[in-house]
């Protein structure tokens, strides 16, 4: 039996191409976007919020000296870090075994190159993580031969494990993704990474609400980070009932505005976002600034746009135009209802359009991402067994992601726009 290895495809072969990899849009929207405090060293994060301003204000007469109210200071708390590790994993054999057949120097560039894509990686997944909760909605019925639909295959990875669940199954579906069909959104999941077996997913349908989770985010163990949608939306639109520890009804410091999306159409979307804004910044606390939505709304809104451009109604500052490799762009859209400013984001979920304020949104870490260091200074970890020695590298994420001004932000729910030109199976 011989040790295990990972690159013996490219060994003593004449290699004419550097390695070929698939080309990452980087789903990390929310991560590059939002403040940072690299400084929080664990324990309790106090988020101290004004619940009321003193209001006695009376005509006519002073108020009675018993009946003056005092300014309500309520202190909110964040209990602890939610942690994040990846691991990355490399053969003890393929470092010994190419010497004279590949040169050193070539082959050990493509280590440093396996951790930055998997940081790469490990930020695209806590971002998604951070903006959505939840990593994906069935849209297809699971099945005896381990199939299931997702809204979003590009969220998934070969190799990666995740767990299926819905709202009516006492235990989570878990296995592997083996394959997946990027053009009908078809996952197949298996018990083992190779030469697994099926996982029987008949019981999770879409009339149950099935969703697909990463590791560690699925009911029962919710070890997630608190997401966005969590803290924004009210507790009857698909969010928390409440926020630091306080109940969001009880304070309007804790509530965004909710605006309903249901009547969202592809032919007045522009109409309504202007609209929404009207409503949001006469009820927010603050100026939301970026209106962040997905990949199928922005277009929607790009072909609005296209229709109503010279009539007098909406018009495209040119220079505004940003498209960033990170797979978002940006627009500003001038009406005579003001002006706002679309963030197209290719990770975010089509059911949800965001309006926020950037002072309001922070990620509190103990030190971001950064790789678990040994006290001896390693930063590796080596096993041992008859397949031969590996080396396992992990990187950690503790932290959490706090929205501390959600009343200075807004959030259209309930969206479900149709959308001409496109087979309308995501984002």
């Amino acid at each position: 039996m011989a040790s295990d290895r990972n690159f013996q495809d490219m060994l003593n072969e004449h290699l004419s191409y550097d390695l070929l990899k698939e080309e990452m849009i980087r789903r990390d929207w929310l991560l590059q976007n939002v403040q940072r405090d690299d400084g929080w060293k664990g324990g309790t994060l106090i988020v101290p919020f004004q619940g009321s301003h003193a209001s006695t204000v009376s005509w006519g007469a002073l108020a009675g000296a018993g009946n003056v109210d005092q300014p309500d200071y309520v202190r909110g708390t964040v209990t602890g870090q939610k942690e994040m590790w990846g691991t990355v994993r490399f053969e003890h054999r393929d470092l010994i075994e190419h010497d004279g057949k590949v040169s050193e120097k070539s082959f050990l560039r493509v280590l440093p190159e396996v951790l930055d894509d998997f940081l790469n990686y490990t930020k695209e997944r806590c971002s998604l993580n951070m903006l959505n909760g939840s990593a994906d909605i069935a849209n297809a019925d699971g099945t005896v031969g381990g199939t299931i639909g997702a809204t979003h295959p590009e969220r998934f990875t070969i190799g990666e494990e995740i767990y299926v669940d819905d709202l009516n199954s006492v235990t989570s579906g878990t296995g592997y993704v083996v394959a997946i069909d990027m053009n009908t959104g078809v996952l197949t999941i298996e018990d083992a990474r190779t030469a697994g077996a099926p996982v029987d997913l008949s019981a999770y349908t879409v009339a149950q609400n099935a969703k697909l989770y990463f590791k560690g985010t699925q009911p029962g163990a919710d070890n997630g980070f608190t997401s966005l949608r969590s803290q924004l939306l009210s507790a009857l639109n698909g969010g928390s009932a409440s926020l630091f520890g306080q109940p969001k009804g009880a304070f309007p410091y804790l509530q965004a505005i909710q605006v309903n999306g249901s009547a969202i159409t592809s032919a007045n979307i522009m109409d309504r976002l202007f609209a929404a804004n009207v409503k949001i910044l006469n009820r927010a606390s603050g100026k939301p600034t970026k209106v962040v939505m997905s990949y199928k709304n922005l277009m929607a809104c790009m072909q609005n746009l296209e229709i109503t451009q010279g009539k007098g109604q909406y018009h495209i500052d040119q220079k505004s135009r940003k498209v960033t490799s990170h797979g978002w762009q940006e627009i500003n859209i001038l009406g005579a209802k003001g002006e706002l400013t679309l963030v197209g984001v290719q990770e975010c979920d089509d059911d949800v359009i965001y309006y926020l304020d950037p002072r309001g949104i922070k990620f509190h870490s103990n030190g971001f991402f950064r790789k678990r260091v040994a006290p001896d200074g390693r930063s590796y970890f080596e096993i041992r067994a008859s397949t031969g020695f590996s080396y396992l590298v992990d990187i950690l994420l503790f932290g959490e992601l706090v929205v501390n001004r959600p009343s200075a932000c807004g959030v259209v729910h309930s969206v479900n726009i149709s959308l001409a030109g496109t087979d309308d199976t995501g984002g």
